[in-house]
């Protein structure tokens, strides 16, 4: 088989590379993934079957990526979402952003803006320096879980007579020549060729990708890992914030440890939810744009860096998660006043509380098992700190659930167009750890199926 361009991974950078090369060009186009087409991905969990640690996960992998069931967040800032902003100028991110924004909306996308009342952020942000919190500004466009889903359904349905799609389809590795790319291998053995391949593996694969590039010899840079807790409050407690910006991004640094933490992921009426990486049972929040809960969750997480010789940051992230699964045979849940008193909570407790739990299979028990000292102290310290810009968010009642952690994949060494060493062997998204939203890691294989283009205008001239 043989393709202008193979494209392994069917999540929001491999979908924006293909929609904008089958809108422009008429290269022959091939998007693989392993997963389930969007229409079959059903998770067990979201059925209150509990997670049954699926392979593969039918949250992370089939068509639309882990993107597909997440909140649908479209964050319009070159500052938050990953870091292209080391690889292309400020002024062109910007304009890139914009134009993945309009392909969005056309496909469904609502038009409100959050963050956009400059009097409301201004005083939200007066609040936030009282506290030592900086509050990052940001403009979001919220679809919901499910219009998020359905805005995928729409671009598939799009691209469906335009390329060829091959979904439950493993790559099992790159076939490389004279340090040129020639195409991918499948695990069922079948060669597939291509003049370019785009490698857009998601956070799902991102391990694959990673011994893929050891395997190559292609030199990677190791990310940060963020671990941490997911925090369940009433939301009226947070409705000032999340009614003027959707996702109040907010950065403190610890008085004791001097460590970055962060909220992540705010989930405003929504509810927590299961995600599983390989077995390993992690927890994450969503909320939906038409259904509603009395609850609004997000996350506080510690950034790390890890320096030599230890290189596993993944792995790092990996054994606390299981440490947890282990304690709790899942998630573990929590009353922030029985943390604060040392003591584990009991399933008593949790019907006590004013906040009632979204996430009904986690198990009661006492994070400081998993958590280290360190993070634990950065993360007391944030919440007393949030408690200042929304009063009620420290309260004994206040749900914590563990662990969060968020698996930010090694970055290859790659060139402003987001090439490897490889010649014309591209990796990108957040598999490739370049990105971390939706916006950013669409806005990748934008830069990506433009330099195709170019490439190829290039050669046409040369024949001509």
């Amino acid at each position: 088989m043989k393709y202008d361009v193979v494209i392994v991974g069917a999540g929001p950078a491999g979908i924006f590379s293909a929609l904008e090369l089958a809108e422009r060009t008429d290269l022959k186009i091939l998007i693989l993934d392993k997963g389930p087409d969007i229409d079959k991905r059903k998770c067990p969990s979201s059925r209150g079957l509990g997670c049954r640690h699926c392979e593969p996960c039918a949250v992370l992998s089939g068509w639309g990526g882990a993107g597909a069931f997440s909140d649908g967040k479209l964050t319009l800032s070159t500052e938050v979402g990953g870091w292209l902003n080391e690889y292309v100028p400020r002024e062109k991110l910007e304009k890139l952003i914009e134009y993945v924004d309009g392909i969005y909306r056309k496909f469904g996308a609502p038009e409100k803006v959050y963050g956009a009342d400059p009097e409301k952020v201004e005083e939200i942000e007066r609040r936030a320096s009282l506290a030592r919190l900086r509050l990052v500004r940001q403009r979001i466009r919220h679809m919901g879980t499910e219009k998020c889903a359905e805005t995928l359904r729409k671009m598939r349905r799009y691209l469906n007579s335009r390329i060829d799609i091959k979904m439950r389809t493993e790559v099992k590795g790159l076939i490389v020549k004279n340090k040129k790319i020639e195409g991918v291998e499948t695990v069922d053995g079948e060669k597939i060729f291509g003049k370019y391949v785009i490698v857009a593996p998601g956070r799902s694969g991102a391990e694959w990708l990673k011994t893929e590039a050891q395997a190559l010899g292609l030199k990677t840079l190791n990310n940060p890992v963020d671990v941490g807790i997911r925090v369940e409050v009433l939301a009226t407690v947070m409705e000032e914030l999340t009614n003027a910006l959707y996702e109040p991004k907010l950065i403190y640094y610890s008085k004791f440890f001097d460590d970055q933490v962060r909220t992540f992921c705010v989930a405003p009426y929504g509810e927590v939810i299961t995600e599983s990486y390989n077995g390993i049972l992690t927890v994450n929040g969503q909320s939906y744009a038409e259904s509603k809960t009395l609850n609004t969750n997000f996350a506080i997480l510690v950034s790390t860096r890890f320096t030599e010789p230890f290189r596993e940051p993944i792995a790092y992230g990996k054994y606390l998660a299981r440490l947890t699964n282990l304690l709790s045979g899942g998630v573990i849940i929590q009353r922030l006043g029985d943390l604060e008193a040392g003591r584990r909570s009991t399933q008593e407790r949790i019907n006590r509380c004013v906040v009632t739990p979204t996430l009904k299979n986690a198990t009661p028990g006492d994070l400081s098992f998993v958590l280290p000292y360190r993070y634990l102290t950065d993360m007391m310290e944030m919440l007393r700190a949030l408690d200042n810009v929304a009063p009620g968010i420290y309260s004994k009642d206040t749900l914590l659930y563990g662990i969060e952690v968020k698996f930010y994949s090694s970055r290859l060494k790659l060139s402003n167009s987001l090439e490897t060493k490889i010649r014309n062997l591209f990796t990108i998204g957040d598999g490739a750890g370049v990105t971390r939203s939706l916006v950013q890691a669409s806005v990748s294989g934008i830069i990506v199926a433009r330099e195709i283009m170019k490439r190829e205008k290039q050669l046409i001239k040369k024949e001509t």
